[in-house]
């Protein structure tokens, strides 16, 4: 593990950066300059801000390179406040897009010794970043881990709210864990699978060949994404054993017993400590074998999107990859559940036991939308394209931007890729319609972002991580459809809050960047504490409102608050293990923000 140390000695608000083992002193007590650590592209605009006690309008700043603190740009003036946040009056946005050469620069305050850590500029900062988000899918395995070496699960899992007598044995083996307990969904899995698919499909050229179908080192001539994306479809499909069948969800919140290891766990649901787990099967009505039930109201959400996931692996292993059988298989799945979506319009909502929390998902015609363009992709077949128009108007723009407050996955995904997806396939006039659906909700978050010093819009609510990666994906896609780049450095201003440009200059990615930067040594996750290895790529859930953080059960810190000076009582971030509220790193978030990560990397 990373032996470097992060400490903030509050009295003299001197900031020690842990950078790869080595200190980098950020040498003023009360003035601070933040970035995209990972870096900026070329023909990005570029902006980092700076933050103090006192007004540094008029004053200079420039960027020098790295190395040799050679001057690379005139001197600029520094321009007026952009507002005040937490204990810091002033905030100021500090412009270096004239800077267009390759290379590693900072950013110096004139006439002081305060700078900016490294910032890479050039077409090949992004050359990595997606793949170690990767890392971190592969590390979520359930059944054969190769971040462990082990096998876990074994038994999983007995039917509950089946056709079948409860308790019945039904293999449902395989996917990934959700999170830093060993909870397994396919609402958020199958979200996964497709994010990871269409991420491939945009930009196939990226991805590198290093491991082979069980995750282990050593390439098989198949991109690893599409082999992680196949772990998943292999669940997924056990999730469908039969034509009119679904279990939406493996194990529950009894698993919340502390830390252990996914190989040693010993979470009792019935059966014996460590023994089987529960399945639930997705009935599409209220769930739940405990204290606490769900709100369910169908599965179309789940149908949607897991018709999405098998009409591109149709394609994808049907074309590209030679193996018509599991193409066919996918195919067939994806038509079977799409249909049960028809007949359940609603959502399967997250099943709890013990405790309230759940996915509270209440949107679904996104999904069915995206599933209905995807199946019309592969099929050709009137019928859905038809039904992909009619949910895209139901549909309309993502309900959750511009608000400032939602329920848990209330309004999940996070952003709509059906209106991306059935672009390319119908007429101007509806491109026009999908395009104005996107750009309201965009509008809508740009109006909230005018009023934060940072340009940011988008919720601070529990995995607000998750939405602002989101809103990246949606921004970048607008672009694409309609090539206005009028909200692009609204984009950026997201981009680059969830790699370091934020009051607490972290990274949000554990592990990225790889050299350089501030990232999370304390994610809320057992390998933390019990493996004593990092677990790169993943996105934590992010700040929060301090409202939500001081209502939450059981939370709290396992050391002194080390980010403490720049709290605020609106919102918090802590890179502290027990905090599961920010620093949790999420499957789902993960391969939202693996999209756009992507999609930045240059071939």
């Amino acid at each position: 593990m990373r032996s470097s140390v992060r400490s903030i000695l509050m009295l003299t608000f001197v900031l020690l950066f842990s950078v790869n083992s080595l200190f980098a002193r950020v040498n003023v007590s009360n003035t601070f300059i933040r970035v995209n650590q990972v870096g900026y592209l070329l023909e990005d605009g570029k902006q980092a801000i700076a933050f103090s006690t006192s007004d540094l309008a008029g004053k200079k700043f420039q960027v020098v390179t790295a190395e040799k603190g050679k001057r690379a740009s005139k001197r600029l003036k520094i321009p007026a406040s952009s507002g005040t946040y937490g204990d810091f009056g002033f905030h100021h946005i500090l412009d270096f897009s004239s800077i267009d050469k390759p290379g590693r620069y900072k950013i110096q305050i004139r006439g002081t010794k305060i700078e900016s850590l490294p910032i890479n500029i050039g077409n090949d900062v992004y050359a990595e970043a997606h793949e170690i988000t990767l890392d971190y899918i592969r590390q979520q395995r359930c059944g054969y881990n190769p971040f462990y070496n082990e096998v876990c699960h074994k038994r999983d899992g007995k039917s509950a709210y089946g056709p079948m007598p409860d308790g019945t044995y039904v293999d449902v083996s395989g996917g990934w864990h959700d999170a830093g307990d060993h909870l397994r969904y396919l609402l958020t899995s199958s979200n996964t699978v497709c994010r990871m698919l269409m991420a491939y499909r945009e930009n196939p050229t990226v991805f590198d060949d290093e491991h082979n179908a069980l995750g282990q080192i050593g390439s098989n001539g198949i991109p690893d994404i599409l082999d992680e994306s196949r772990w998943g479809l292999e669940w997924m499909l056990r999730m469908h054993p039969e034509t009119d069948q679904l279990f939406h969800q493996v194990a529950d919140d009894r698993d919340h017993i502390g830390f252990k290891m996914p190989f040693l766990d010993s979470a009792d649901y019935d059966w014996g400590k460590g023994s089987y787990r529960t399945a639930y099967f997705a009935t599409g009505e209220p769930q739940g074998l405990g204290k606490h039930q769900n709100t369910s109201t169908g599965l179309a959400n789940l149908a949607g999107r897991y018709a999405v996931a098998m009409s591109m692996a149709s394609q994808i292993w049907g074309t590209e990859l030679e193996d018509p059988a599991f193409a066919m298989t996918c195919l067939k799945a994806g038509k079977e559940v799409y249909a049960m979506g028809l007949k359940q319009p609603g959502c399967q909502e997250g099943t709890p036991n013990r405790a309230p929390y759940r996915y509270h998902e209440v949107t679904w015609t996104d999904d069915m939308e995206w599933g209905a363009a995807e199946l019309y992709r592969v099929t050709g077949e009137d019928q859905y394209l038809a039904d992909a128009k009619r949910f895209a108007r139901q549909t309309g723009p993502d309900p959750w931007m511009g608000a400032d407050t939602a329920r848990h996955y209330e309004f999940y995904p996070f952003m709509n890729m059906g209106h991306y997806s059935l672009f390319d396939q119908v007429d101007a006039s509806f491109q026009d319609t999908l395009i104005a659906f996107y750009r309201r909700s965009i509008e809508a978050v740009s109006q909230r972002a005018g009023s934060f010093a940072y340009g940011f819009g988008t919720p601070f609510i529990w995995c607000s991580n998750n939405l602002a990666s989101a809103f990246v994906n949606q921004c970048m896609l607008y672009e694409k459809m309609s090539g206005d780049r009028s909200y692009h450095q609204l984009m950026l201003n997201h981009r680059d809050w969830l790699l370091g440009r934020n009051p607490w200059g972290v990274s949000q990615f554990v592990g990225i960047p790889s050299s350089g930067g501030v990232t999370p040594l304390y994610p809320h996750a057992a390998a933390t504490l019990d493996w004593h290895e990092p677990i790169n790529g993943g996105l934590n859930d992010g700040p929060v409102y301090g409202a939500i953080y001081r209502q939450l059960k059981g939370i709290k810190l396992s050391k002194p608050d080390e980010l403490a000076p720049f709290q605020s009582s609106w919102v918090v971030f802590h890179d502290d293990v027990w905090d599961y509220s920010t620093n949790e790193p999420t499957l789902d978030g993960t391969a939202e923000a693996l999209f756009f990560l992507a999609l930045h990397a240059k071939p």
